[in-house]
């Protein structure tokens, strides 16, 4: 049975990025730069540790998927929801005086925590370990958030 949730909350997740992308100015300052590139970065590392074929763009398990806590899973359960929002910070920081662009950073903020409540609940049922590594993680920020 698909999960008509998973799937409306990755249209709102890539809605509101291609929002932002539209209504940005590109005015890239050293600080938009440096955050957007370490979003990158992030994104990059988490791929590094977690193979193609376990990733998922919906918050719903694959089937054999396995839990990663190599790499910069180590300290945070999801980081390529922490890649998209450093990058779409970048993207914010070009044009610091679009609010338009900060609600729509803060909503996606929103979109990605309940995406990874989701995946959250579908782990716990999935993998008793899981519990142990949600105790010793954080969701987007290490040893903070």
């Amino acid at each position: 049975m698909k999960n008509y949730y998973s799937k409306f909350l990755v249209a709102l997740q890539f809605g509101t990025i291609g929002i932002m992308l539209l209504l940005a100015h590109y005015r890239f300052t050293f600080a938009a730069a440096t955050v957007f590139f370490a979003g990158v970065i992030t994104g990059i590392w988490a791929l590094t540790h977690n193979k193609l074929g376990n990733f998922n763009i919906e918050p719903e398990l694959k089937e054999n998927c396995r839990l990663v806590t190599t790499g910069i899973y180590r300290w945070i359960r999801h980081p390529m929801y922490a890649s998209v929002t450093l990058m779409m910070l970048g993207i914010g920081l070009t044009d610091p005086g679009a609010f338009i662009l900060w609600y729509l950073w803060l909503f996606l903020i929103v979109v990605l925590l309940l995406k990874a409540k989701r995946e959250e609940s579908l782990w716990l049922s999935h993998d008793p370990c899981y519990l142990d590594y949600c105790q010793n993680t954080k969701y987007f920020i290490p040893y903070i958030l």
